[in-house]
């Protein structure tokens, strides 16, 4: 008997610990619903003509797979002015500000180019989320958190501003409707109404 109370806290801390080291991808076991998110084809700029170069943009030289599948996206080359955002569905702040984005997306008609990029989640998390939220806009899956690491942005959510220059700024606090509205003048020059 002493044997054993000596091992079991020593199982159960090995039993929770690779609990912890769990895959982001979800087990095969879980079903398999089809994400809400449109595709990702629109994103991306046409190929340049012999036009001047535009000013370099200023986002990481960094590719995410769509959600959707198909082309991995590089950030580099994404239509501008861009309004990007990083959120998992396992975080509060952003499961609130989310339907703000999606907002946004449905008013731009064409203005901005507007996405999410899913990070640190699970697909079949972000998919039963957005689906239970009308979440659509295209979004790219970053299950490493590549593109929060590369902002320098450790905890979630953020919105990232890409004004028609390719000049960056990050917001690092969730967002309500007048205050995305807001920030989308301010650092895109994009004026867009509620």
């Amino acid at each position: 008997m002493i044997r054993f109370r000596a091992v079991a806290p020593l199982v159960m801390a090995l039993a929770v610990v690779s609990g912890c080291t769990a895959s982001a991808e979800p087990s095969s076991s879980e079903p398999e619903t089809p994400p809400p998110f449109v595709a990702c084809d629109t994103l991306a700029s046409p190929p340049a003509s012999a036009s001047p170069a535009p000013s370099p943009n200023e986002l990481p030289d960094l590719s995410l797979p769509c959600f959707t599948g198909g082309e991995q996206v590089n950030l580099r080359d994404v239509r501008l002015p861009a309004v990007i955002n990083i959120w998992g569905s396992w975080c509060s702040p952003c499961r609130e500000e989310l339907p703000v984005i999606q907002g946004l997306a449905d008013r731009a008609d064409g203005r901005l180019t507007v996405f999410t990029v899913d990070s640190m989640d699970r697909r079949e998390g972000a998919t039963a989320f957005a689906a239970d939220n009308g979440i659509s806009m295209p979004t790219l899956f970053d299950p490493e958190q590549s593109l929060a690491i590369a902002v320098k942005q450790p905890t979630l959510p953020a919105t990232i501003f890409v004004d028609p220059a390719g000049k960056v700024y990050v917001h690092r606090l969730p967002l309500d409707v007048d205050g995305l509205i807001k920030q989308v003048k301010e650092h895109t020059g994009v004026t867009v109404t509620r």
